[in-house]
């Protein structure tokens, strides 16, 4: 194995650069472009309602699970990609670095089919399961079948984009995502509603607009990577598919998947037991928790650099500088969600009436932003610190940081619900569970979980010595 004697000058950067303005400087395009991707279901909302409260309670049934797979490709298994090229490149094992681009490609084929072939069939059990009947279920479907015939090409698009932004590289992502949002624009309401020659699709017609913004974006990133602007040289000649190299990004980006399925099981239980309230019910929550999952990749915008941060950090043995960046982007990306969620606590309408202006959707969207906004703070903390576990290879306590939401939102939600309680019962646990998991992430990284046995209270010369002596 042939290994490169220096570093380039993107790898230096995250190495040796002021840890503030690298997060800035990396952050900035990051926080566009998980904007304008988060921009893309929002489009689709809008123009969705519409149609009327039914579509958008059947866009609401398919969203958990359309999330799933966002998360799942972006964050779960494209962190593993992210964070797995971190450090080879941080380790000057370019030769290796190079061969986990099409090592990831054959990864995303392999999860976009598992999706395709289990959500297609099992769709109309599941958001029947989730409270899904009449009209509400059968945009659901349409809307379902259509994304998940091309569940192949989203997990193409966010897995390449991971590459990219495993090299430092946050720039591209950002230049394609926004250029394929503008052309979403005028897309979806074309597909939608229709125009001159042109039949209008309903509801199936935002789905076939998100999946031609995903193809195009995929050329152009797949494009650029096989380009002479690349860091990276991937070759289908030279690369030796190794199980070495599958094991490095998995064993992030599957540790990461549990705790995909476990954010998103939880959002599916809280529809599933709205659902006991009527359609306008899981339409207004529905629409709030759309709040909740934009802030996912917003705080992404932190998340992605420290991915790159911490993981070439790592590899390079620069412990203290990982750990130092990361606690400056949980602290931004902190204090950022908590801001946007006291804002939608005070004037929830603001948002809600952006996709729907049925009383009873409303009163539902108010009574989750009221209870939930609050502690969005804690929730960005805890999110921000899981993507930095990715790029340090240990997510043990953000599996189970989120595996303890999953159990308080699932198991407190139902208690409420068996013992007479109300929406606001119902949304009052999903604060508890999100105080929680913020509280253990941040509590077991203060603790030394990345670098042994949690030694808590531990303070941070005690931590700095643990450091030093591993």
């Amino acid at each position: 194995m042939n290994e490169t004697p220096s570093l380039d000058p993107r790898t230096r950067l995250l190495l040796e650069a002021p840890i503030l303005p690298t997060l800035l400087r990396l952050g900035a395009p990051n926080v566009l472009v998980m904007v304008a991707q988060a921009s893309v279901g929002l489009i689709e909302t809008y123009f969705v309602g519409k149609l009327g409260t039914q579509a958008l309670a059947g866009m609401a049934l398919v969203f958990p699970v359309v999330m799933l797979m966002q998360m799942m490709s972006a964050g779960a298994i494209g962190g593993g990609i992210a964070s797995a090229i971190a450090r080879a490149l941080g380790a000057k094992r370019r030769d290796d670095a190079n061969d986990l681009v099409l090592h990831s490609m054959l990864l995303a084929v392999l999860f976009g089919l598992i999706f395709m072939l289990v959500v297609l069939p099992g769709g109309n059990w599941l958001y029947g399961k989730m409270g899904g009947s009449g009209a509400a279920l059968d945009a659901a479907l349409k809307y379902s079948n259509w994304v998940f015939a091309g569940a192949v090409i989203v997990w193409i698009f966010n897995s390449l984009a991971a590459v990219i932004r495993g090299t430092g590289n946050m720039a591209v992502p950002a230049i394609v995502t926004c250029a394929g949002v503008v052309v979403l624009v005028p897309l979806s309401p074309l597909l939608i509603f229709g125009w001159g020659p042109i039949q209008g699709m309903g509801i199936a017609g935002g789905a076939a607009a998100l999946l031609s913004y995903y193809l195009v974006g995929s050329i152009a990133l797949a494009w650029y990577l096989w380009s002479p602007h690349s860091l990276l040289r991937p070759s289908f000649e030279a690369v030796q598919f190794r199980w070495t190299l599958f094991k490095d990004i998995l064993r992030v980006g599957l540790a990461g998947a549990i705790s995909t399925v476990a954010t998103n099981l939880a959002i599916g239980i809280t529809t599933m037991l709205v659902g006991g309230f009527g359609t306008a019910a899981i339409a207004g929550y529905g629409t709030a928790s759309r709040l909740e999952y934009l802030l996912v990749p917003l705080v992404f915008g932190f998340g992605g650099p420290l991915v790159a941060i911490v993981g070439t950090c790592i590899g390079a043995g620069k412990r203290e500088r990982a750990l130092h960046a990361t606690w400056i982007g949980a602290g931004m990306a902190a204090v950022i969600t908590e801001a946007i969620g006291l804002w939608a606590a005070t004037f929830p309408h603001a948002w809600l009436t952006l996709f729907d202006s049925d009383p009873a959707m409303l009163d539902a969207g108010t009574q989750y932003l009221q209870a939930v906004g609050p502690v969005y703070g804690l929730f960005g903390l805890g999110l921000t610190l899981y993507f930095a576990s990715q790029g340090a290879g240990r997510l043990k306590w953000p599996v189970a940081g989120n595996a303890a939401r999953l159990a308080v939102a699932a198991i407190g939600g139902w208690v409420a619900l068996r013992y007479g309680g109300t929406l606001m019962h119902i949304f009052a646990v999903q604060a508890v569970a999100l105080v929680i998991y913020g509280l253990i992430n941040a509590l077991s990284i203060a603790g030394g979980a990345w670098f042994g046995p949690i030694g808590w209270p531990s303070s941070p010369s005690t931590l700095m010595k643990r450091l030093q002596q591993s």
